[in-house]
């Protein structure tokens, strides 16, 4: 079978010291797992942050972290995409121009797990949370922050997603699939916008990580042994490649690093 050269250009990239100098990065989810292993790598990088997680005390020993190892002092934003209102995303969006004036870089690492149960036994409630956390919120934040992307080219939007469709996964299985409608489509809007290279001002793309220690794993497995998994660093080179300029012409591809 013939490989992706995306894919393999993604697993193998490394970032110079100032590869995204000057570019201002909003990830969500930061304080998780691959979320703060991105933030990490990015600031090593040169890039501004804006860190947006549920959890402030995180959020702020991922602060301090950052501080300490890249002398990046990264903007933090604590919100609960499961709770967020427009309301909540235009503030984000005026602050986010006002203290930084542009916005280069969306990374969708936010994630409910929801419940893993026959769907004969789903709950109303956390399968709206689960749809609020994984779906809404991300779209939503995307539409919102999109004219501020738009007005500050080169600039990427990177969801994530998972390969997860079998028995007893069908709520969080069907958030990821809505999720790689949404990039499908919106990719293909972003796509007849060119700038004079004939690149898109703004790229849509999605990654679905490699297996990696991370509480949302432990959720789903907890017999599993988090001391055989690799940490979520693995992951993180195709998320600064989709963000760097030899991904410029990558829109509307899946990176699954399962392959």
């Amino acid at each position: 079978m013939q490989k992706n050269p995306d894919i393999e250009n993604a697993k193998r990239y490394k970032p110079s010291r100032d590869a995204l100098r000057k570019q201002t990065i909003l990830i969500t989810g930061a304080a998780g797992a691959l979320g703060s292993a991105i933030a990490n790598e990015a600031a090593a990088a040169g890039s501004d942050l804006v860190l947006l997680d549920k959890n402030e005390r995180a959020l702020n020993a991922l602060y301090d972290q950052i501080l300490d190892k890249s002398g990046i002092e990264a903007g933090l934003y604590p919100l609960d995409l499961a709770g967020a209102t427009i309301d909540d995303y235009e503030a984000l969006v005026d602050i986010v121009q006002i203290e930084y004036g542009g916005l280069n870089g969306l990374i969708h690492c936010a994630a409910e797990l929801g419940q893993l149960a026959p769907l004969a036994n789903a709950d109303p409630a956390q399968w709206q949370k689960t749809f609020s956390t994984n779906v809404h919120g991300p779209v939503f934040l995307t539409s919102r922050l999109l004219t501020l992307m738009k007005d500050s080219t080169p600039a990427s939007i990177i969801f994530t997603a998972d390969r997860k469709s079998k028995a007893y996964w069908t709520c969080y299985a069907a958030t990821k699939a809505a999720i790689r409608a949404t990039m499908s489509a919106l990719s293909d809007e972003l796509d007849a916008d060119k700038d004079p290279s004939g690149n898109p001002r703004v790229t849509c793309n999605i990654v679905v990580p490699a297996k990696m220690r991370s509480s949302l794993r432990s959720s789903a497995f907890p017999g599993e042994d988090p001391a055989t998994l690799p940490s979520a660093a693995i992951n993180v080179p195709a998320y600064l490649y989709l963000l760097s300029e030899q991904a410029r012409a990558v829109n509307g591809t899946v990176i699954d690093l399962n392959n």
